[in-house]
């Protein structure tokens, strides 16, 4: 993860804006991307769904990564260890989803 930190900042400061890459600004352009993912999506079916994933991989793969790329650049600038975080959200989620009482079921913790 260290080699994608270092080429999303090499990226920003060759650019200088690193100006405009605030908390703010970054939260904000993670909705955006992700929306743009989502955009990918709207109006389809599932087996709709399924044919445009098979053939728009790339295009798909861009949103991701654009929605990652900000992510990561946010996490590392608030000092936050972004596996860490990960690995402790997923500890949290494992204590409200315990397996035998959310195992194939969509329903929110509070009315498991």
């Amino acid at each position: 993860m260290e080699d994608v930190l270092t080429r999303i900042r090499k990226f920003r400061d060759d650019r200088d804006w690193m100006q405009f890459h605030d908390p703010k600004n970054l939260a904000v352009s993670i909705a955006i991307e992700a929306v743009e993912l989502l955009e990918l999506f709207q109006w389809k079916d599932k087996e709709q769904v399924d044919r445009y994933v098979a053939d728009h991989k790339d295009g798909i793969s861009d949103e991701i990564a654009d929605v990652a790329i900000y992510l990561f650049e946010l996490a590392d600038n608030l000092g936050i260890d972004l596996p860490r975080a990960i690995h402790a959200k997923l500890d949290k989620n494992a204590e409200k989803y315990p397996v035998e009482k959310a195992r194939g079921v969509a329903t929110k913790y509070t009315d498991l």
